[in-house]
């Protein structure tokens, strides 16, 4: 794992007080080949994307340790843990987004793994962000919510998902993140990401359903921080370059 002067956290909190935007790239290991890998990285190192989040709903490889490894030898971005489960957790990372899903009812997804999973972490050298994550109905049936057993906020509920969100970050969750699932029909509504963003202090992620620019950019817009996508880049790597050119040169 490679020591940052900066963690990855302290970037995203620098970025919203510049009002700068960030991209994460989402890497299923179990969903991309070796060849998509490597065409998905060559072009996040070209376009300087921010961050690669490693993760998935089940994640069956058993080589995450080994994935990892391979990814930082080819590129210094920095990995980020985006874990479905206490199987997909790795040293071998730069950090560890430590989700708990505060809009669902659920209490293995709320506490119960991350309570399985603390003493690995503490004996890892990840950088440990908490954030509460909330799912946002998408127009399908995610994995996450039949994984989890939990029911997704309704899209056109923005108070409950403001509240929601607000809650988390009063009991001192680093980051909120908004997720319409892999895949959705919909992404997490312009409205409701616009009501969350002004409601919380902390940095806002959104992910899910974001198939084009037109999507990326309004959530951007609306204020979100930042923008995670996998699905459109794995069916669509040059998305990546499309993506990026809708950020300032922010050097």
């Amino acid at each position: 794992m490679r020591s940052n002067a900066n963690t990855l956290y302290e970037d995203l909190q620098r970025a919203k007080t510049l009002g700068q935007k960030r991209l994460a790239v989402l890497l299923d290991p179990d969903k991309l080949s070796a060849q998509q890998l490597g065409e998905v990285l060559e072009l996040s190192v070209q376009n300087q994307i921010h961050y690669l989040f490693i993760g998935g709903s089940l994640v069956l490889n058993t080589q995450l340790d080994e994935t990892i490894r391979r990814i930082q030898e080819r590129c210094s971005i920095p990995t980020v843990l985006f874990p479905g489960s206490t199987r997909q957790l790795s040293k071998e990372a730069d950090a560890l987004l430590l989700l708990s899903l505060i809009s669902g009812r659920n209490p293995e997804f709320l506490i119960g793994q991350q309570v399985a999973a603390a003493p690995f972490i503490q004996q890892s050298k990840l950088e440990v962000i908490s954030c509460g994550y909330m799912l946002i109905d998408g127009g399908k049936r995610s994995a996450v919510e039949y994984i989890s057993n939990t029911l997704p906020i309704p899209a056109q509920h923005n108070d409950i998902a403001a509240c929601t969100a607000l809650a988390g970050e009063m009991l001192g969750l680093k980051t909120i993140y908004l997720e319409a699932g892999s895949g959705a029909h919909n992404p997490v509504p312009v409205e409701l990401i616009r009501k969350v963003a002004g409601t919380i202090s902390v940095p806002l992620i959104v992910g899910g359903g974001i198939r084009d620019t037109k999507d990326a950019e309004a959530a951007w817009n609306a204020g979100a921080d930042l923008l995670v996508v996998g699905n459109a880049i794995e069916k669509k790597p040059a998305f990546i370059s499309e993506l990026m050119q809708l950020i300032p040169d922010q050097s």
